[in-house]
């Protein structure tokens, strides 16, 4: 997993399809979509860490 739309395509995986239309909400519900299949125990831990780093990256490049 190496940029966001590797990220989109995992959630895609679950029938998770995130677009608001505002790219700082689009990468909040991402997030919390994210953390809920961490949670639930659908996503390694692994695949969480990465997934969140690259959410991070990418709400910084739009300051």
């Amino acid at each position: 997993m190496n940029n966001i739309i590797d990220v989109r395509s995992l959630l895609k995986q679950y029938g998770i399809f995130v677009y608001i239309g505002d790219r700082r909400a689009d990468l909040s519900l991402m997030k919390d979509e994210i953390k809920s299949l961490y949670e639930n125990k659908l996503i390694s831990s692994d695949e969480y860490m990465k997934s969140l780093m690259i959410i991070k990256n990418e709400r910084k490049g739009l300051e």
